[in-house]
């Protein structure tokens, strides 16, 4: 009896362990103006998947204004890269930033996706894994980053859990005069 307890708790550990969710942030002591101008720059897309930063712009963009970003600007199109095998990443990041930068905004917000797929097996679980930072154009300093990892149920949608990963890493984001979420 002792045995199949230990082996049911250490199922259900796994199960708990595999499911996780991985955040870390950095902020600094200052809080950020959500009436100021942001931007939402390219993330870059560090998978295999194509356009999965596209996907996450996307939804970065909602999450955002919901949060009560409402003066922010999308970089141009000419500026996506998202694609397998675009070494120049970098060098679009800092174009971005110099568009930005002309634009007049004070905040941009840029990062990578790290795992955006179904993993491969039985059951094929969602996963996702992003970085965010916010940089504030007028002195270049990084002001915020978070970095955010999950894994789902073989039942839940990718979208879902990529939510749930942008979700909780725009928790800490610390915003003045931000709306409440309901």
């Amino acid at each position: 009896m002792t045995r199949l307890r230990l082996f049911l708790l250490g199922c259900i550990a796994l199960i708990l362990v595999g499911c996780s969710t991985a955040i870390q942030s950095t902020a600094e002591r200052e809080t950020l103006d959500t009436q100021a101008r942001w931007a939402l720059l390219p993330l870059s897309n560090n998978t295999d998947t194509p356009q999965a930063a596209l996907s996450a712009e996307s939804m970065l963009e909602h999450l955002l204004r919901r949060r009560g970003i409402q003066n922010m600007l999308l970089y141009p199109a000419t500026l996506s890269r998202d694609s397998l095998f675009e070494p120049s990443e970098r060098k679009v990041s800092d174009e971005a930033r110099e568009w930005a930068r002309a634009q007049g905004v004070r905040y941009a917000v840029s990062g990578s996706v790290e795992e955006w797929r179904y993993k491969v097996g039985i059951d094929g679980e969602p996963a996702v894994g992003v970085t965010l930072k916010v940089v504030d154009l007028s002195t270049g300093q990084t002001v915020w980053s978070a970095s955010s990892a999950k894994s789902g149920w073989s039942r839940q949608a990718l979208s879902a859990v990529a939510q749930t990963v942008l979700t909780d890493a725009l928790d800490s984001l610390p915003l003045v005069s931000g709306k409440p979420r309901p």
